[in-house]
Parts: C-alpha cells; sequence; structure tokens
C-alpha cells in the first residue's frame, strides 16, 4: 500500500481534463475571444460593432453599424487582431470578416 489514496476527482478538473483534446475544447477556446471583443477595441469601438462568430482558421466575424466604420475598422484589421489576440492571452484570430449590421 504504498501508493496515496485519492479522493474523487473535482468536476471543474474532470471536465477541463476531458475538454482538453477534444473538438469542444478547441471550439470553446475559440468562443472565449468573443468575450474579449469589447474590452480589448474599446468603447468607441465596441458601440459600433459587435464580435460574432469565430471560425476553425481563425477568422473572426464582426458586424459594424455602418459602412463608413467599416472602411475605418478595414483599415486597422492588424491593430485590432493584435489587441484582440492579447487580450485573451491566445493567438487565434488571424482575420477579421466585417459584415455590415441589420
Amino acid at each position: 500500500m504504498s501508493e496515496k489514496r485519492r479522493g474523487p476527482a473535482k468536476v471543474g478538473d474532470a471536465l477541463a481534463e476531458m475538454l482538453a483534446g477534444s473538438a469542444l475544447g478547441a471550439r470553446l477556446v475559440r468562443a472565449e475571444v468573443l468575450g474579449h471583443w469589447a474590452g480589448a477595441v474599446g468603447p468607441q469601438i465596441a458601440a459600433v460593432t459587435t464580435a460574432r462568430a469565430i471560425a476553425e482558421n481563425g477568422t473572426l466575424t464582426v458586424s459594424v453599424k455602418t459602412n463608413g466604420w467599416m472602411q475605418e475598422l478595414g483599415m486597422m484589421e492588424r491593430t485590432l487582431i493584435a489587441k484582440v489576440n492579447k487580450s485573451s492571452g491566445k493567438e487565434i484570430v488571424r482575420k477579421i470578416r466585417w459584415e455590415l449590421q441589420r
């Protein structure tokens, strides 16, 4: 009996371990980026945009209120990608796809 007896695993730890190597886990990691959008880009840009989805290839889809803002944000894309990746702590976003909000 040299082995230490362990108690039951915590549910959160068991779930984290299960998700770590799964496709669902990868989707959850990508989805976390959506929650970082507003904080990363600041209140002025967050007021006219909504991060909608992120694809497996790292394309973040963002809806924008006006064509003028869409054009301006398109020119700022590299900076915004860097800010979102820095805020999330992961290099997940590779491209932003802008769409006009309806």
